[in-house]
């Protein structure tokens, strides 16, 4: 038996810790330099670092606010209504990108050759035309030429489009809303189980269809009831829709930009995770009778989610990034709010640094729940 130790040198697991330090040491230093030379430039042109400034005033005013806010408020205050402006845009933007994507990915795959291509022709326009380009198009060739409030379009009596924007009815009670959000999740969850259990438990079919049933049923009670919905209403006096939800043109064009766009990337993902899926799975459902929707159901999603989500993370986070060309349309974002108060007061660096801070977090806070989904979706192995 050889008791030689091996020289701390030749050591693999000494030589890998080595270097993993020696890298963070050369990280560092290079933040170091960086960091004395802000310093040394800073002091140069007279100017200090710090955030002190975002307890001033803002003096400004902001055209589009998810929360209240007035030009006296100080400057956190109207950065705080960049981060919801922003928030709301993403939440919304993945929202209806995602129903969009998912529904022209599987519609590329299917059998009637109008919805085929239809579809086809949907994802090649969007996805080869720069986003930038698309949000002109929406704002200067839709929303600004759309007619006055006065002559406003409707569309079926609850929907109005003008160059104001979009207007759509919106309930009243937000606690209603709350819980019937709950109850949506709920049913999901149920049919889920439903479908798990659709071949082997006739009885326990029938229990969670009842389940069902009575979730829609409460589901449409609270909808016409409950919620207290308000239908938009021009008040010619002021020139506005009172009542209801109305999204500015430039939030509305940024919406839709960002949800085409992104759904023509999705639509791929969808497509390529559905046919990474083996034919002879296909074939064997069908062998055993179940219906193409079962088949897409019990059989190919489950097994294409592992392929799909993991691209379907960087569409999220792109989306993410992408709202901020909102400062082109005049859309005030946080970025553009950034902009705003890095001229009047002369913070750039500070503001970088905000601005780079908030997308970091919100990046990572997409790439976290994406990657749980992830997890949730992969074989386990015993």
């Amino acid at each position: 038996m050889n008791d030689e130790k091996i020289p701390f040198w030749q050591d693999d697991r000494v030589l890998k810790i080595a270097i993993q330090g020696l890298v963070v040491l050369i990280l560092l230093i290079i933040i170091s330099i960086l960091g004395t030379n802000i310093i040394r430039n800073f002091r140069d042109l007279g100017l200090t670092f710090g955030f002190g400034f975002l307890s001033r005033p803002s003096s400004f005013g902001i055209g589009d606010t998810a929360i209240p806010y007035q030009p006296s408020d100080p400057y956190s205050r109207a950065i705080i209504v960049g981060i919801t402006n922003t928030l709301r845009v993403i939440i919304i933007g993945i929202i209806l990108a995602s129903l969009l994507g998912i529904t022209a990915g599987i519609a590329r795959l299917s059998d009637n050759w109008l919805v085929q291509k239809n579809a086809t022709i949907y994802v090649e326009v969007f996805r080869n035309t720069p986003l930038l380009l698309q949000l002109f198009f929406w704002y200067f060739a839709v929303f600004i030429k759309l007619p006055t409030a006065e002559k406003a379009i409707q569309f079926l009596g609850l929907f109005t489009f003008s160059n104001i924007g979009l207007s759509l009815p919106w309930p009243r009670n937000y606690l209603a809303l709350i819980f019937l959000l709950i109850l949506v999740v709920l049913g999901v969850y149920l049919w889920k189980k439903r479908t798990q259990k659709l071949i082997e438990q006739s009885s326990s079919v029938q229990v969670l269809s009842g389940i069902l049933m009575t979730i829609l049923t409460a589901i449409i009670l609270i909808l016409f009831f409950g919620l207290n919905w308000q239908i938009p209403q021009f008040n010619p006096t002021i020139s506005a829709f009172e009542g209801g939800l109305t999204l500015s043109p430039e939030l509305a064009t940024l919406v839709i930009g960002l949800t085409f766009y992104t759904a023509a990337f999705i639509a791929e993902v969808i497509r390529a995770g559905i046919q990474s899926v083996n034919k002879g799975q296909w074939e064997a459902a069908k062998a055993l009778g179940l219906k193409p929707y079962w088949v897409m159901q019990l059989i190919i999603l489950p097994q294409a989610l592992r392929v799909i989500i993991p691209p379907l993370t960087s569409e999220f986070l792109n989306l993410a990034k992408n709202s901020s060309l909102a400062i082109a349309i005049g859309y005030n974002d946080v970025y553009g709010i950034a902009n705003t108060i890095a001229n009047q007061t002369g913070r750039s660096i500070e503001m970088l640094l905000i601005l780079m801070s908030t997308y970091l977090i919100i990046n990572l806070i997409i790439s976290t729940i994406m990657n749980k989904i992830n997890s949730s979706v992969q074989i386990k192995e015993r």
